[in-house]
Formats: structure tokens, sequence, C-alpha cells
């Protein structure tokens, strides 16, 4: 078994409503609501779930920008949660993160060749920065000659996300924290910056939390995958399994909107519509946060919340009281 580089236990992350700023606090956007994770050395894990279910400030609280409410983050077995500022400078070698728009991340009056040696000048590394950034642009599919002095707005949408990425990995970081890195891309370009990735993964034995909506890149790139609803993990298991034996309703329910590329099959898969909207994160559901939406709810899943236990697989795990294996995406 790999050495666990990442492990989040029980993790809260709240926000305070302020109706006023001379009244207390009495509600809480509850952002992350009791979040267990663990990431192998090399792995990539991939985080999946509607907007606003809590990915991407569970991203943003592990490399420092959010501070969490409750609970722990351990990286390589050290608790990083009450880091002083110092500490977390330090830590940054470690961990980086790419933004999910390639061109409000970036400083559009900075040229490229300053853009990437910024975290070598900020951590002080010795040796020549130039070149050292000229090197980094060539691993990433950039021209040093022809881009080095070259400002943001010059670059297209792929070129400009190669650029945060050749920033994210200049310190030689272990984890690399990836918020919806291809989104904005078209699809084209999508799969250029995915290879990308997976080439620098094997090159430079880097481990990635990756977060996305489209569930065939996850398919393609994820090696453990965590499915996210209403700020909980609603299954955490195996790729393999994951896309063959899925257990969750709610998972079922996201598998069965993928498109299929063979339209005849499109026509014949039975598509899972949920009811209702996502329910508020300040008044969230008691028992089972997705009984309000779930096919298969019953009296027990309003009142009682299902603990993330193992079902089907080695690995394989679901916060549901009645899971039931479907895998509707192979």
């Amino acid at each position: 078994m790999k050495e666990q580089l990442l492990q989040v236990k029980d993790l809260h992350v709240h926000f305070p409503i302020k109706e006023n700023p001379l009244k207390k606090t009495k509600e809480y956007v509850k952002a992350v609501n009791g979040i267990d994770l663990s990431i192998e050395q090399g792995q990539t894990l991939g985080i999946v779930g509607e907007s606003g279910c809590g990915k991407s400030t569970l991203a943003r609280t592990i490399v420092g920008l959010e501070e969490p409410t409750s609970g722990d983050i351990l990286f390589e077995g050290n608790s990083i949660t009450k880091y002083s500022q110092k500490q977390m400078k330090e830590l940054r070698k470690s961990i980086q993160m790419i933004f999910q728009d390639p061109y409000m991340s970036l400083h559009p009056r900075m040229k490229v060749g300053k853009i990437i040696a910024e975290p070598l000048k900020a951590h002080k590394v010795e040796g020549d920065i130039a070149l050292r950034v000229k090197e980094l642009m060539e691993l990433v599919g950039l021209n040093p000659d022809d881009h080095y002095n070259r400002l943001p707005h010059e670059f297209s949408g792929g070129q400009r996300q190669r650029i945060g990425i050749a920033r994210a990995i200049a310190l030689e970081p272990k984890l690399i924290i990836c918020d919806e890195p291809v989104s904005a891309l078209d699809v084209s370009v999508q799969a250029q910056v995915i290879n990308l990735l997976e080439d620098l993964q094997d090159e430079l034995n880097l481990t990635y939390l990756f977060i996305a909506h489209d569930l065939s890149i996850i398919k393609h790139i994820a090696d453990k995958v965590a499915v996210m609803y209403l700020g909980k993990i609603m299954e955490v298991s195996e790729s393999e399994s994951f896309f063959s034996e899925t257990q969750h309703p709610y998972t079922n329910a996201l598998l069965s909107a993928i498109p299929l590329p063979d339209p005849d099959k499109e026509k014949e898969r039975h598509r899972i519509v949920l009811k209702g909207d996502l329910p508020s994160a300040v008044h969230q559901p008691s028992g089972c946060v997705f009984h309000t939406r779930c096919p298969f709810a019953q009296s027990r899943c309003k009142t009682e919340v299902p603990s993330l236990d193992k079902v089907g697989d080695e690995g394989h795990y679901a916060a549901c009281f009645y899971p039931k294996k479907q895998g509707v995406f192979k």
C-alpha cells in the first residue's frame, strides 16, 4: 500500500451570515460539512458534484485559502490545520493549485516569464531563474523564445492554462489541486491539457486532487473518485468500480446525464431526472441530505444520517442506507 500523502478528517467549513454588522451571527452556510478523504502518493483523486456542493471550498481549504471551522487536514502525516503564515509559506512548495479561469488567475500586466518566475523568487530558489523558467515553458509545450516576454492576453485559453501549470510545477510540488482546470476550454484543447497533466504526473511523480463537472474527464484521468452533495461525500471508490458498480442513487443520476457518442444507445438509455432543486446550504435537510430528491428514500432516511460505509468491492464506500449496485456508464 502506498503512503497516504493527504488525509482530510471530519472537515467542516462554515461561513457566517450577517444581516446586520451589529448583530451576532446566527446562521451559517455549511459549504463543507464533515468530509473524510485520503489521497495516496502518485494517485489522482477526482471530485465531482453539482455546482455549490462545496468542491472548490474543499480545495481552497486544503491549500490554506479558507479557514476550516473544525476537523483536521494532514499532509505527509502532519496536521497543517493550525499552521502559521510562515509554515504555510514553506508548505506551498509542496502543495500548489491550478485555477479554473486561465485568464483571471494570471496578472494581466505581467509578462509570462515573470509570472512563472514569481514562485521561484518568492521562495528564494537559487540558480539561474530565467533558465529554469524556460525549461518549465518547454515542459508544458510553450516556446520560450517566442512566448517569454508576452502578456497573458496574447495567448489562447489553452496556452494560458499551460502558463498556470508551469507556475504550479515550478517549485516541484508533491500535490497539485486542480480546480476544474479545463472547464473553460474547448473540447479539443481540454484533451491536450489533460494529456499534459498525465505526462507531467508520470515524469514528476505528482499527486492530483482533480475537481471537474465532466465525468468523462474524471473517468479518463482519475484513479479514485469521490462524489459530493451539499458539503458531504456520497460515494467514493476506485475509478473502475465507480463507473461499473455504482451504489448511491445520486451517483447513478449523475452518470445517467453523461451523453453517449452513439445516438442509438443514447435513445435507449434511461435518463434519471432528479426532482426539485438543490436544498439550501444554510437550512440543510435532516437525516440524509439527499432524501428530498432521492427516488428510493424511506422514513429512516429523513431522520438518520448515513455514514460512509463499505459496500461492494474493497475501497468502495457509500453514504446510503439502501445502496444498490447499478453501473450505468461503462
